[in-house]
């Protein structure tokens, strides 16, 4: 029996939610599930499931998407607006700052060394983000070979990430189509009529305008040619393809950003993952990094600092403002969408190719890091990345791993100099 919580409580508790929720999505909603439904009663089971099976369909963080339609859930529109802002703020915060501590100090040669730590760091946790997405996955001939088709189509033939997405999408839900169950009339409820869903377009219309008027004021601002609004352009694309979690779309990203548009290099984009892995919320959270070091090298602005935040501020804006648009307006009839088969098998098989996907982003990774290293960085690197991999799978949290990786990165760098 759930209980509703006063929204002052609410606010508390998304709040708090914001600065603990490390460990990944996993570990995000496992949180949720936990507080809300075991402790504190505020949703039942049911209702928690069925949201995530939903936001499981959607392309952006499912976790803060969760939250958003759990917070709906229990004080409508403000909720929803306050429990998906809360979730990510705390890592935005902290993701600046930490984005700014790198640029300032990111050439200090025990600095340096330390990021080449956390680098090797990441070269492991992506390698253990796709074993363990492989094992739950590959269960049948078909997700091995659209996985196969993943990898060969992004890392050999280069094709376009959503278009890889939309290929799998297709795939799965063609080959696991079943046939259509008896219908079962959803539950009726008043607000479900022709007032609720005038309600919903409006609101899908005021954050379709909150998603681009912002952009395209920048884009008058500053120009068509401008940094900030290639970055607006793309990342809002990105958002629409983020299907499978943070490091599917990454492959994408980091052709675009590292070798299309060189807002900063492929080691840069290691360090920005392994700091966004220390830091709560959404991993997805890292292309924030992307947006400040981007803008911070290549400025539209006289100062390199405001030229950074105004990169960071419009690529967190336009990555995780179009998942409100996808939970709140049609959050009144998403319990509906529970009779429309497709979509699971649509995911089933992006999940699928997910696998390939990040294969490739480990590849490409490993191959940036080494190609131009020296025989004992090579050596070095290698060392931390698979002492990284024991601990992980041991079952050391990730923050853990790269803090540690840090210190053993100028470790090394400390004794070669001596």
């Amino acid at each position: 029996m759930s209980s509703r919580p006063t929204f002052r409580a609410a606010l508390g508790f998304w709040h708090w939610l914001g600065w603990l929720s490390f460990g990944g999505s996993a570990g995000q909603i496992a949180l949720m599930h936990r507080e809300l439904v075991d402790r504190r009663r505020w949703v039942d089971e049911a209702t928690f499931l069925h949201g995530l099976n939903y936001c499981m369909l959607l392309p952006g963080p499912e976790a803060m998407q969760l939250a958003t339609l759990l917070g709906w859930r229990l004080h409508g529109l403000r909720g929803g607006l306050a429990a998906g802002a809360l979730f990510v703020l705390p890592s935005v915060v902290l993701l600046a700052l930490l984005s700014w501590l790198y640029l300032r100090f990111g050439q200090v040669p025990a600095v340096a060394a330390a990021l080449a730590g956390i680098q090797a760091a990441v070269l492991a946790i992506v390698l253990h983000a796709l074993v363990g997405i492989a094992r739950k996955v590959l269960h049948a001939r078909w997700a091995w070979v659209l996985a196969i088709a993943a990898f060969a189509a992004l890392f050999l033939l280069r094709w376009p990430f959503p278009l890889v997405v939309l290929g799998a999408g297709m795939a799965g839900a063609w080959l696991l189509r079943e046939p259509a169950p008896e219908r079962i009339a959803a539950p009726s409820r008043p607000t479900q009529g022709g007032v609720q869903m005038r309600r919903s377009l409006w609101l899908a219309a005021a954050l379709l305008l909150a998603w681009w008027l912002p952009l395209l004021g920048v884009r008058l601002a500053l120009g068509a040619d401008s940094t900030a609004w290639a970055m607006g352009l793309f990342f809002s694309k990105a958002a629409l393809v983020t299907l499978g979690g943070a490091y599917a779309v990454l492959p994408y990203v980091a052709q675009q950003a590292v070798e299309v548009q060189q807002w900063l290099s492929a080691e840069q984009m290691l360090t920005g993952l392994g700091l966004a892995e220390s830091t709560p919320g959404p991993l997805i959270i890292v292309l924030e990094f992307v947006g400040f070091v981007g803008g911070w090298q290549r400025p539209d602005m006289a100062s390199p600092l405001a030229s950074a935040l105004l990169g960071a501020g419009i690529t967190v804006w336009a990555t995780f403002l179009p998942s409100f648009l996808f939970i709140l307006p049609a959050a009144p009839w998403i319990e509906r969408l529970r009779e429309v088969r497709w979509l699971g098998a649509a995911l089933r098989g992006i999940t699928a190719a997910v696998v390939g996907a990040i294969a490739s982003l480990a590849l490409w990774f490993g191959w940036q890091m080494l190609r131009d290293a020296a025989p004992l960085q090579v050596l070095a690197t290698l060392s931390i990345a698979g002492a990284a991999a024991v601990a992980l799978r041991r079952g050391i949290g990730v923050a853990r791993v790269v803090a540690v990786a840090a210190v053993a990165g100028g470790a090394l760098q400390w004794a070669v100099a001596r």
